[in-house]
């Protein structure tokens, strides 16, 4: 019989959020939505009358207020939505809400350029203000932007495409999460399973390695048949990309879409080539992984397999959420108050159920609970997920708590570091506790595993992008053999000989989520490098250190993202915490091969 995923009416409540702390019904949700037109036309309403410290401040406090409703109907929407993506309701209620954002965007678009018309010494003293103190940040980051902000008119075109310019991500999105099929995998006794977007990762983690490789064949062999329509969306949104950062007078979309944040590229080139120079330390990775495995051929659907045989030990949820909470202790009592009630109010919905996301993310606005999606198995690598998503839902519940909400919005460079703060924490809490050495070894699979997929491998998509992107801009050929043909050489720098590289694998990045949305898979790689320096600060730093973490978590987006890394104790406009981070995969996998002679592994 083929294994199956359930129902999502046959899940246990227990188990799934609860986001009647939103919207006590669906019902509830459209009487709420049918107000928000009325608040946005209030908004259009400024246009050509921002002229002066009141008529702005006004405009200001309006469009903080909508956007706010905004989002809490949004997020609500979309939390939906992932609950069964092939749920109609669910789908109406998300593509409906997000076509307001569109509209939003478009109405008022008129605003930034309007107030920069004021000049910039008329502009920089209504921002010093006492008046406008509660937006004098914005004000001040909208004068940095001026130079590539358009007229009100090209803003507003810009903004009423918005919509139809999101279509390529949309079908990739769709494409991926409703209508992809795949037949079921075969195992070594001849037994069925289920092959799906949320349960792939688990099927490649299993021991039965007839299992796994079929399971691969299966789910790449579901892209390959859509080949040129994952290509056709793609070349969708490299092409929106390039136009726009055109129009705007940047030198490139990657240029663009890292100056929102006010971060130099400098930082994007520092990361892949601090990865470059350390390619040696993945290649030692990859021969461990191949000689613990005891594989003559180490293939693709090998990379997620756990090392050894006590990475399959099963937790259950009250288990995973014992140790989150003794991994964020230092954090202090304060915080882990506050993650007790993320699991005792049911933030999170933590089993996969027939049509939901896959994958794991944290979601929420400043009118909710930071919720979380998670497809737990059990696995130690589950456990981290739920350790990670934490993170983010803890970033989120200290800035919603300590920012007005123009500023609670934090920025996407930062977006990964109290996340993998969190993952830091809890492998380091159980090496500190574990002596022996298979189970050590089974930790620091965990480890090495982090730094594979977090930093190695994000760096890798990283640069899939960048070459993308520059392709677009050269006027280059975009198509399905284009790009297989750019990620299967990336995959072979990056894995090195000792793995062999399956003819699927070149259809890899047409399920990669982020690519459909730019510029931002290379934040998991700094990210990860500025949470291992802020963990190790944490643990080692004192009192001192987590109150200055707690303050980053804190800002949201009341400073720039670089400057609120520095506060922390981090900077990434240098190599260094990369350099230090990729040491301590050095270290990692240096115990993991003398554990490995010591056990004659």
């Amino acid at each position: 019989m083929s294994e199956t995923i359930r129902e999502r009416k046959d899940m246990d409540p227990a188990y799934m959020w609860d986001l009647t702390s939103m919207y006590a019904s669906d019902a509830a949700w459209e009487d709420d939505f049918a107000g928000i037109d009325a608040e946005c036309a209030k908004l259009s309403a400024w246009q050509g009358k921002l002229h002066e410290a009141d008529a702005i401040l006004a405009y200001l406090q309006g469009l903080t207020d909508t956007s706010r409703h905004m989002s809490k109907l949004f997020t609500y929407a979309s939390l939906r939505h992932s609950e069964d993506t092939r749920d109609p309701a669910a789908q109406s209620m998300y593509m409906r809400c997000y076509g307001k954002y569109s509209s939003l965007g478009e109405m008022t678009a008129f605003a930034e350029p309007e107030i920069l018309s004021l000049g910039e010494d008329v502009l920089k003293e209504i921002a010093d203000s006492e008046k406008l103190q509660d937006y004098s940040f914005y004000l001040h980051d909208l004068l940095r932007r001026k130079p590539h902000m358009l007229s009100k008119e090209q803003e507003g075109l810009l903004a009423a495409f918005s919509e139809a310019l999101a279509t390529p991500s949309m079908v990739s999105e769709s494409l991926m999460d409703a209508d992809m099929y795949y037949e079921d995998a075969k195992d070594s006794e001849g037994n069925l399973h289920e092959v799906s977007d949320a349960g792939f990762i688990l099927l490649q983690t299993d021991p039965d390695r007839v299992l796994r490789a079929d399971a691969f064949e299966k789910y790449y062999e579901g892209y390959k048949h859509h080949e040129n329509t994952f290509a056709s969306a793609y070349a969708g949104v490299l092409k929106t990309s390039a136009a726009e950062a055109r129009v705007r007078g940047y030198g490139s979309s990657r240029e663009m879409m890292m100056a929102a944040d006010a971060l130099p590229v400098s930082v994007y080139d520092n990361l892949i080539n601090t990865v470059h120079a350390h390619m040696d330390t993945m290649y030692r990775y990859v021969r461990l992984r191949k000689r613990l495995l005891k594989l003559d051929d180490l293939h693709y659907y090998d990379v997620y397999m756990p090392l050894t045989a006590g990475s399959q030990d099963k937790y259950t949820y009250e288990q995973a959420q014992e140790l989150v909470l003794k991994a964020v202790a230092p954090l202090g009592e304060k915080y882990c108050d506050t993650v007790r009630g993320a699991f005792r109010d049911r933030w999170i919905d933590v089993y996969p159920n027939k049509g939901k996301s896959g994958g794991a993310y944290s979601s929420g606005c400043y009118d909710s609970n930071p919720y979380i999606l998670t497809n737990f198995a059990g696995r130690l690598n589950d456990v981290s997920t739920i350790a990670h998503e934490m993170g983010h839902s803890m970033h989120t519940w200290h800035t919603n708590a300590n920012q007005p909400p123009q500023y609670a919005d934090y920025s996407l460079f930062v977006a990964e570091v109290a996340s993998t703060v969190n993952e830091n924490l809890l492998i380091e809490a159980l090496l500190k506790e574990e002596k022996d050495p298979a189970r050590r070894l089974v930790l620091l699979n965990q480890v090495m595993e982090g730094f594979k997929g977090t930093v190695y491998r994000q760096t890798m998509f990283a640069e899939f992008e960048k070459q993308a992107h520059e392709l677009c801009e050269k006027g280059e050929a975009l198509n399905a053999s284009v790009f297989c043909a750019m990620y299967e050489k990336l995959i072979r720098t990056y894995f090195g000989e000792d793995l062999t590289v399956d003819p699927l694998v070149r259809y890899e990045w047409s399920r990669i989520p982020h690519f459909y949305r730019p510029f931002y898979v290379y934040v998991y790689a700094t990210g990860y490098s500025a949470a291992v320096a802020l963990a190790d600060r944490i643990l080692h730093g004192g009192d001192a250190a987590v109150q200055k973490y707690l303050e980053f978590l804190s800002m949201g987006s009341s400073a720039y993202p670089l400057d609120e890394l520095k506060h922390a104790g981090v900077d990434l406009t240098t190599p260094e915490p990369v350099e230090t981070a990729l040491k301590k995969f050095a270290a990692a996998v240096e115990e993991a091969e003398q554990i490995a002679d010591t056990l004659g592994l």
